[in-house]
């Protein structure tokens, strides 16, 4: 599968680490940067290339990461189409995907360590989007981005 992955300056470290993890479980990885931790740039422009990647079809899934992970999940929501989680542990990753069907993860750098983050990834992998009583409220997520 196909992910997109961007990060901030803050994110790049942990984003670099994902990155190895997904070609370790072999997946295909679109790095839409940033390329140094030390030069600092601004999460928007990273976020929201992962949810257009996403959105576009260009990659199935997509991996977003900044200091906190706040500001990144705020940029990738802005993109219609996008249902963008902020997470913190395997628990939030696994229900993200099943209940929200999160099509990108957010990780704040800053708050969780690369063993947990790793964890986070491979539980959200895993997941399968549920049904059931999910599906009403998707469909009135939808709508928002309709009206956006």
């Amino acid at each position: 599968m196909k992910i997109a992955l961007g990060a901030d300056h803050a994110g790049y470290d942990l984003k670099a680490d994902l990155a190895a993890a997904l070609h370790e479980w072999g997946h295909d990885v679109l790095d839409l940067g940033t390329t140094d931790a030390l030069v600092s740039v601004d999460y928007p422009d990273y976020g929201t290339a992962v949810g257009n990647a996403v959105v576009s079809g260009v990659a199935r899934l997509g991996v977003a990461v900044c200091g906190s992970g706040v500001g990144i999940s705020i940029a990738a929501n802005k993109v219609p189409g996008v249902r963008a989680a902020l997470v913190h542990d395997v628990t939030s990753a696994r229900l993200a995907r099943e209940h929200n069907h999160a099509n990108v993860l957010c990780l704040g750098a800053r708050l969780i360590g690369a063993p947990v983050a790793r964890d986070a990834l491979a539980a959200w992998l895993g997941a399968e989007p549920a049904g059931g009583r999910h599906l009403a409220r998707l469909d009135k997520l939808s709508q928002l981005d309709q009206r956006a």
